[in-house]
């Protein structure tokens, strides 16, 4: 019998009822299984999960979660850094409805998700091979996913965990001489962050209020 320990981080109903729909499926092919699943809606209920003595052997990840309380998670991909740094052995299988270029290739090059499924594609009969596959020898990327790999786009456009809480505080109209009582950087440093973030977004000459319209667009506030 293999026991595996899963965590469901989605704050839609449907979506982890999916989830378990696909678990049971399996258990009753193969009851070599045993799933021992929990759940969490929000970023500090997974926290308060994750904080549990007994590891996690898969971690199903929403990406578009809202930000934990204290603000240190502004994302699910925040959570995802996280869950690497405490739990390496995890393995995640990252879902999401983002299909923007710029986000998936993001996501991919900070998480390195052990699965990555845009919710869009998902069918029954693909999550039950995507979870399989990702139990026994990942990577499994859905149709979106795997175009994106195949273009190879944007290897080089890669937004890290202060670039993004940057991006954040821009979008709560937060003042410029604030900053730094929010992000561990001086005036000077989010200054050229965010002049290195105009240049990624090809918009160089526009004002701040385009950046985070453009970011917004994309996923990444």
């Amino acid at each position: 019998m293999k026991a595996i320990n899963i965590l469901i981080i989605d704050d839609h109903p449907i979506i982890a009822d999916a989830y378990k729909s696909a678990l049971t499926k399996i258990t009753q092919e193969d009851d070599t299984f045993q799933f021992s699943i929990s759940e969490a809606n929000t970023i500090d209920k997974a926290l308060l999960e994750l904080s549990k003595k007994t590891p996690f052997n898969l971690i199903f990840l929403d990406i578009k979660l809202p930000k934990s309380k204290d603000n240190r998670f502004l994302s699910g991909e925040d959570l995802g850094l996280e869950i690497r740094r405490v739990s390496p052995t995890s393995k995640i299988i990252v879902a999401t409805t983002y299909n923007d270029n710029y986000r998936l290739n993001n996501i991919l090059k900070s998480i390195n998700p052990d699965g990555f499924i845009i919710k869009n594609d998902i069918t029954p009969n693909e999550l039950v091979n995507a979870i399989e596959t990702v139990l026994d020898k990942p990577p499994y990327y859905s149709k979106t996913v795997l175009q994106l790999l195949r273009k190879q786009f944007a290897n080089n456009f890669n937004l890290d965990k202060i670039d993004r809480q940057i991006l954040f505080e821009l979008s709560k109209g937060t003042k410029m001489v604030d900053m730094p009582n929010k992000i561990p950087m001086s005036i000077g440093g989010i200054e050229r962050r965010k002049r290195q973030l105009k240049e990624l977004f090809g918009i160089v000459k526009e004002e701040d209020k385009i950046l985070v319209q453009m970011a917004i667009e994309k996923g990444f506030v």
